[in-house]
């Protein structure tokens, strides 16, 4: 596990968190943070994907606002401090940090080919824009937030992508989720699933609403998705 620094396409740079996987080379994957920043959940789904046999890379999306974010979701404190970098931040610029990342996984000695992204709440749209503003292999969302809001650019998906949806999402309301698979429909490089009794954030170990039960048929449909697309 190491720290790399990644160069912005527009100035600058920021530090994105890397596990390798043993055999020391394997596909690439990029994990695209919550509102929380890179914390010990991030790392830990990084360091999972790389026990898997992937190069996973996590990057720094608010070092904008402040570099090196990393905090929980277990105090209002840390809440009220989410939501105010969530508020802040410019998913334009981030879309362009994650282009860039892309490019820096690809080209890095641990990565032996095919990329793909995996993202959550904030993430989980920032892996959709990965879809439709870059040549990511393939993408995967978990209940992201906003996404009906950008489905005019549905029509750029040109690789696979999979979506998992929370039917009790308090920030993804029914209507926006209906105005998501709508709008996604036409598009056959586009699967959704549904988990109907969950809210948001259920694959988020240690999270209130965690769900063993979904979250593990959400990430072994995940694990395959990678497996079929990325192989390794």
């Amino acid at each position: 596990m190491a720290e790399i620094t990644i160069q912005a396409a527009d100035g600058g740079s920021f530090s994105a968190y890397l596990a390798a996987p043993k055999s020391g080379k394997g596909p690439g994957i990029v994990v695209i943070q919550e509102i929380f920043g890179v914390n010990a959940v991030m790392r830990g789904i990084t360091d999972d994907l790389a026990a898997k046999g992937y190069a996973a890379l996590c990057p720094d999306l608010f070092w904008r606002l402040k570099p090196g974010i990393n905090i929980t979701d277990k105090t209002e404190a840390e809440w009220k401090l989410a939501v105010g970098y969530f508020g802040r931040f410019d998913a334009d610029k981030g879309a362009q940090d994650l282009k860039a990342t892309l490019a820096a996984l690809r080209k890095h000695p641990a990565c032996s080919g095919k990329v793909g992204a995996v993202g959550y709440c904030l993430g989980g749209k920032l892996a959709y824009l990965m879809a439709t503003r870059t040549d990511v292999d393939c993408s995967v969302g978990y209940y992201g937030v906003g996404i009906q809001d950008m489905l005019g650019e549905a029509k750029n998906i040109k690789k696979p992508m999979l979506l998992h949806i929370a039917g009790k999402d308090e920030f993804v309301p029914p209507p926006a989720q209906a105005a998501v698979k709508a709008g996604l429909k036409s598009n056959p490089n586009v699967s959704i699933y549904d988990y109907p009794q969950c809210n948001h954030a259920f694959a988020r170990v240690g999270g209130q609403h965690y769900d063993k039960s979904a979250a593990d048929q959400a990430n072994q449909r995940s694990a395959e998705f990678f497996k079929r697309h990325l192989g390794g």
